[in-house]
């Protein structure tokens, strides 16, 4: 047998020699989740089963999983750049299981356990083991072997998150995966589950469907109704109940959200219809708005007007009202501008002085007013910088795949942390992702299962529309894409500290420093997951004597 600790960045194949140098030690701040792998290898002929424990004297959770596999038929598009790790079919790395007893290590392949542990505010400073023990459980097979890894927990405290965060949750998924009802309380409890999930792991800001969130749907087709509002048609006036929206808002504060997306309140690329909105109808209940609604329609825009108002008051009284964000359209470009112009005109009055945004790549939507916090992708992002647009968020998805920061499968995760180095340094203030769980085709036509399809159907490069897997009991399944990238905002966090003991100058001294003096930006910056290692561990070490 043999055991090789590597950190957390690295992606161990099944066919392949492992290429990854081995290191013994790493430096951790309190308050953050610090990973590492242990990768291992078996050189016998018989299948060789056992259990695997984990020891440490390191306070706090400590977890130990099995990095899973699963296939990449598209893990990247034709016209990607070359930043991948493999660009032609197969099985990649990435969930990430819980694991205590009956590990198999195959022959003569290597294979990786993954310890996540999640440092307390108040643990001492000082150095702590993490020890793997496999005991082996053939009969013919007396083995049991240990391996140790040294963490250094520094007397720094990282920081509390202030980047809004959002990676779309869609709760339709959730209910066809699992098979429960809309907000049966099975479909509730599961809900709770992978949003406490999203919020341990960066997301602050969560979509939250008043009505069924028109993303993702093929014209004229429909996704499962997640509608939080309901709505009543009496003698032609409407009647709305906040019930199971007070919910969902108590619950994600509960588990840690602090910010709410408002559904968009118009369909994708274009707002040129309504969402699908159903509503009892003297008794009936059916859709009363959807693809055979215009957007601007004298009936749409006087439901809408009422509702936002009714909606307003009832997020006063709540105390949801300062945390909430509208969106108008999806991706709007510039063909759509006359309708996307006019479908924010007829909300204009009723959102005034709420935050509204949406994701573009068009700078001139945002030169003409027509929307006050724009998001553009990580490759159309330099207009905003040049022109100084205050309170600037980004987003990426499918269409990254050259040059930018992304965290699809078949990526390097370096590729993946990378990006929270450059949040700091462009002062983000937010960050959009369309899939925390999109569980669909393109277009929603059917489900998947998405441990035998990661592409939505030969749609995405795999990964793009999901982080998380469906697990047993309703829970989640981590990937290791959703630990590495909240291991990139603990980096922006920890430059965050660095500026309030130095300056932001220096902060940005440091990174220049860091890269050998050439500027970092969002296309030029280092590869290598050795140079993110160096330099969080050179942030570390620097935090450090500036507190002592």
């Amino acid at each position: 047998m043999e055991f090789r600790w590597i950190s957390s960045l690295e992606k161990v194949f099944s066919d392949e020699s492992l290429m990854a140098s081995s290191i013994t030690e790493a430096t951790a701040l309190r308050g953050e989740r610090f990973s590492v792998q242990c990768a291992t290898y078996y050189d016998g002929n018989d299948k060789l089963y056992g259990d695997v424990a984990v020891s440490t004297d390191l306070p706090g959770d400590v977890r130990l999983y099995r990095v899973g596999y699963v296939p990449a038929m598209l893990p990247a598009y034709p016209w990607s750049d070359d930043n991948f790790l493999r660009k032609q079919p197969g099985v990649f790395p990435d969930p990430l299981f819980e694991q205590a007893e009956n590990i198999s290590l195959s022959r003569k392949q290597w294979r990786s356990l993954w310890i996540e542990a999640v440092i307390p505010e108040d643990c001492p400073a000082g150095c702590y083991t993490i020890t793997l023990t496999f005991t082996s459980k053939v009969p013919w097979l007396d083995i049991r072997e240990s391996t140790s890894f040294t963490v250094e927990v520094l007397p720094v405290t990282l920081p509390k998150q202030t980047l809004m965060c959002t990676e779309w949750f869609h709760c339709d998924c959730l209910a066809v995966e699992y098979g429960v009802s809309v907000f049966s309380e099975a479909h509730w409890r599961i809900i709770e589950n992978y949003v406490k999930n999203a919020a341990d792991y960066g997301i602050t800001m969560l979509l939250t469907p008043v009505f069924t969130p028109p993303l993702d749907t093929a014209v004229g087709g429909e996704r499962p109704t997640v509608q939080l509002v309901d709505v009543r048609v009496e003698k032609g006036k409407y009647r709305f109940s906040f019930g199971k929206l007070k919910r969902y808002l108590d619950m994600a504060d509960r588990c840690g959200i602090r910010y709410f997306e408002i559904a968009h309140l118009f369909t994708q690329w274009g707002a040129k219809h309504a969402p699908k909105i159903m509503a009892t109808v003297d008794g009936e209940y059916k859709r009363i708005f959807g693809w055979d609604t215009d957007a601007i329609s004298p009936e749409y825009t006087a439901f809408l007007r009422q509702f936002l108002k009714r909606l307003r008051l009832f997020l006063k009284k709540n105390g949801y009202l300062e945390r909430c964000w509208f969106h108008i359209s999806d991706e709007p470009n510039a063909e759509v501008e006359e309708g996307y112009r006019l479908a924010r005109e007829s909300v204009a009055e009723v959102l005034a002085g709420l935050p509204v945004m949406d994701a573009l790549s068009n700078y001139s939507f945002y030169e003409k007013g027509l929307v006050a916090h724009p998001v553009p992708s990580l490759d159309h992002i330099d207009p905003f910088i040049e022109n100084n647009v205050p309170d600037l968020w980004t987003y990426y998805c499918c269409g990254q795949t050259k040059d930018v920061s992304n965290r699809m499968i078949a990526m390097p995760s370096a590729r993946n942390r990378i990006l929270g180095v450059q949040l700091y340094k462009y002062h983000i203030v937010g960050f959009l992702q369309w899939g925390f769980n999109f569980w669909f085709s393109q277009y929603s036509h059917h489900p998947i299962n998405p441990y035998l399809v990661t592409d939505s159907d030969d749609a995405f490069p795999s990964g793009d529309p999901f982080v998380v897997y469906p697990g047993a009991d309703g829970r989640p399944v981590p990937s290791l894409r959703e630990l590495v990238f909240n291991e990139g905002l603990q980096d922006m966090r920890a430059l965050q500290l660095l500026e309030t003991l130095t300056s932001r100058d220096e902060a940005l001294a440091f990174i220049e420093e860091q890269c050998g003096g050439r500027p970092l930006t969002f296309k030029d910056y280092p590869r290598e997951a050795e140079w993110l290692l160096g330099f969080r561990e050179a942030l570390n070490r620097k935090l450090a004597k500036l507190t002592k």
